[in-house]
């Protein structure tokens, strides 16, 4: 991978996360760095509609009466159904769609399968990165899911040993391109615009969710479960190709890019991008305080949010004998306003910084606004038994709300180590991505021991993790780049 010119920031300035930033021309919409933002987001629509399509289809995949998966049995992001309540299932499937004897615990390790796979190439996939390039890897990872996709009814049909085999492999594939993927805009992204360049190729998992969520259900019921993986596996395919054409790693290497906007990059980035490879200094960051105060929050708001997807649903549904999956559309409605959420958040964020809002303070109230609203509103909950309307409410708006910290601390490490930020956002994430495991077996835990307040106690410690993860933050959080995070030069006697 070609690497940026380090003298093509003769006359940029050194900026650092305590500086203010000076008020520079609004982006256009149309130049090449955020036409590669909207691909990064398409590919993390398609990516995360292909995560999590067999949540949705498994209704259609069971023949058992009682197929509804346990709150304590999928540790999966999004365990829903499109056709509600299992005794409601379609009374005639299309035909030659296989069904399976799996009892609800088969279904949970099946849905959690693939976090495994997450989390052992989360943290590796910033690294390669960063060193092979983005576009490889995370080509490598779209190309690899999709083929997966395409391969789960027949895996299905070989047996539960294949497929969850092609979960966990699915699951490695995914986790290449969640961290792999920030290393892009190590040298695409000018600091002004940032949040922005980030929170739209972010924010596709949360369209994707949408998608899936609305067409899987009326795709399974009209053509047969199988066909949900061949048509979103198939789209996978074709953005693959999107991906190899249209993707390069950095600007110098692009060739339709406007001269001027290469100049910009460039220059603005000419201080942050070493003009070498340059090795992790791993024992700096295990005793950097920012670095732990970033993941310590990543956990503790993913935490959040896996119990927001995964328990908030089924509480609605004990409490008020609505099921919400019933409606496709209600379903999908907190990842609506997410999105929407998400893109107006990460703007916000680059508005504050032309403004001379010191970037660290930028960071820390997207992080408070993304936590605190979220978490508060998902405490009182179960005090709002009375009105299914307000407790829909909340639950919709502390969705939404949580992705205020993409341009917070999910992209802190741009900030604090721009040399070595793929590797870290990456190794976040996967540390992140722990929650997705203990959160479902603790609030599990806690429901089966006490049934009348087990709600209440989920809810509550969700609250003081999350509470305590953004306290840790606030305190010890920084966003000027850290001394061992600079180039290093060598010095000739």
């Amino acid at each position: 991978m070609t690497e940026l010119s380090p003298t093509a920031g003769k006359n940029s300035q050194d900026i650092q996360g305590d500086e203010k930033l000076s008020p520079r021309k609004a982006p256009s919409i149309c130049s090449t760095r955020y036409g590669i933002a909207f691909i990064v987001h398409l590919c993390n629509f398609i990516t995360m509609a292909q995560n999590i399509i067999i949540n949705i289809t498994m209704i259609a995949m069971v023949n058992s009466t009682n197929h509804q998966p346990s709150f304590n049995d999928s540790t999966e992001g999004l365990p829903v159904n499109s056709f509600g309540d299992p005794n409601n299932s379609p009374k005639s499937l299309p035909a030659r769609a296989p069904v399976y004897d799996w009892n609800p615990q088969i279904q949970g390790i099946i849905f959690s399968a693939i976090n495994y796979g997450m989390i052992l190439t989360l943290a590796p996939s910033g690294y390669l990165a960063g060193r092979v390039g983005t576009k490889r890897v995370v080509g490598a990872a779209l190309l690899g899911s999709s083929l997966l996709v395409l391969f789960t009814p027949l895996a299905a049909d070989f047996g539960l040993v294949f497929l969850i085999a092609t979960r966990i492999l699915q699951g490695m594939s995914l986790g290449l391109g969640y961290g792999g993927q920030f290393a892009i805009w190590e040298r695409w992204s000018p600091p002004h615009e940032r949040s922005q360049l980030c929170g739209i190729s972010v924010s596709g998992i949360l369209l994707g969710t949408c998608i899936a969520i609305l067409l899987g259900g009326i795709i399974s019921q009209t053509l047969g479960w199988p066909f949900v993986f061949y048509i979103f596996g198939g789209f996978g395919c074709i953005c693959f190709l999107l991906w190899c054409v249209l993707v390069y790693d950095d600007p110098v290497t692009h060739p339709w890019i406007n001269i001027t906007e290469k100049e910009y990059i460039i220059s603005s980035l000419a201080q942050q991008v070493s003009s070498t490879k340059q090795p992790l200094p791993i024992k700096a960051m295990v005793r950097s305080l920012p670095i732990w105060s970033m993941c310590v929050c990543c956990f503790s708001h993913q935490w959040l949010i896996n119990i927001i997807i995964i328990y908030a649903p089924t509480y609605i549904s004990s409490v008020f004998n609505i099921d919400i999956r019933n409606s496709g559309f209600l379903s999908a409605l907190p990842f609506i306003i997410a999105w929407v959420i998400c893109l107006l958040g990460s703007y916000l964020a680059d508005f504050l910084l032309t403004k001379n809002f010191r970037l660290v303070t930028v960071r820390k109230i997207a992080t408070v606004l993304g936590n605190l609203p979220s978490s508060t509103f998902l405490l009182v909950l179960p005090y709002a038994a009375s009105n299914y309307i307000i407790a829909v409410s909340l639950l919709t708006l502390s969705c939404g709300l949580g992705m205020l910290c993409q341009p917070g601390v999910y992209i802190n490490a741009l900030d604090i180590a721009p040399r070595h930020s793929s590797f870290l956002m990456g190794a976040s994430r996967a540390f992140a991505q722990i929650s997705a495991v203990l959160a479902p077996t603790v609030s599990g835990f806690l429901l089966s021991q006490d049934p009348e307040f087990g709600w209440r106690n989920v809810f509550s410690l969700s609250f003081v993790i999350n509470t305590l993860g953004l306290i840790f933050y606030l305190i010890f959080g920084k966003a000027d780049v850290q001394d061992w995070a600079k180039e290093r030069k060598l010095t000739h006697l």
